[in-house]
């Protein structure tokens, strides 16, 4: 190779390998997970708000992160109606079910859109990141935005991500967006942790199981991707009652089975990291 190549060769491995020291852990945590999926509407907020839960239920000391801004869902999911504290240099998350919680639905009215241009958005994620006083937690889950814009691209580049699970229906049009996220992931250098198929299939009063998004579409993307399929996550009609009422469903039904999927999936979780 001649020597201008190289010299340059040398300059580009250095620039990558003080990008890669760059990220920084959120503080007063030890691992941060995101959920995320590249679609909307494939129930993203309600997994992360009951993974935490259920990670909280076998021991850990968790906290949940709403990097949505544009449509924060943990306010109405925790039933939270009051605004943090703060001392005029960091705000204190708000204690729910012994979950330490942070939005921007939290600071504003839940009327109000967020008409926020992407500068906005990277600021206000540095704040939940860097301006909270997060304290000596195992896990904090991180709820991610739909799509590969600003947000994902301010954590997965500045914050250390230990690990991102990709959430989705098994219909081929959101396939098609998470397909998207995955590949985003993979290029900036993000652990995906698998795949979990939501909204799999719902079982009627008459004892049948009914694939309404269809069928196998999540494995078979995760089986392409190289990528664990961790879960399958059928319909109940409690997920959406108990999100609503703002007490999810591991909290405030634990014996029922997609509560124990949740716990099954948080033990599996917490074997990894600690």
């Amino acid at each position: 190779m001649p020597k201008e190549k190289q010299e340059l060769s040398d300059a580009m491995r250095r620039k990558l390998s003080v990008k890669s020291t760059e990220k920084k852990p959120i503080n007063g945590t030890k691992f941060t997970i995101a959920i995320s999926s590249a679609k909307g509407g494939v129930g993203k907020s309600t997994f992360a708000t009951n993974l935490a839960l259920a990670l909280k239920k076998i021991g850990c000391k968790v906290g949940i992160l709403d990097a949505d801004i544009y449509g924060p869902s943990i306010p109405k999911m925790f039933g939270i109606n009051e605004k943090p504290k703060s001392d005029g240099q960091k705000l204190e998350p708000i204690i729910k079910y012994d979950i330490q919680c942070m939005s921007i639905g939290f600071l504003t009215d839940e009327k109000t859109p967020m008409i926020w241009r992407g500068p906005m958005v990277t600021s206000a994620i540095k704040t939940f990141a860097q301006k909270v006083n997060w304290r000596d937690l195992d896990f904090i889950i991180v709820d991610m935005p739909p799509g590969t814009g600003d947000t994902q691209l301010t954590f997965s580049q500045g914050i250390e991500i230990n690990g991102a699970i990709i959430v989705s229906t098994p219909q081929e049009v959101a396939l098609l967006d998470v397909k998207r996220g995955i590949k985003m992931f993979d290029k900036l250098g993000v652990k995906i942790l698998g795949l979990i198929d939501n909204m799999s299939s719902f079982t009627g009063d008459d004892g049948k199981k009914y694939a309404i998004f269809g069928e196998g579409g999540v494995k078979r993307t995760a089986e392409e991707f190289n990528k664990k399929f961790l879960a399958e996550i059928p319909i109940n009609p409690e997920v959406g009652k108990s999100g609503d009422q703002g007490k999810p469903i591991v909290e405030s039904y634990p014996e029922n089975e997609i509560s124990q999927i949740y716990l099954d999936l948080a033990k599996k979780i917490k074997s990894i990291y600690l």
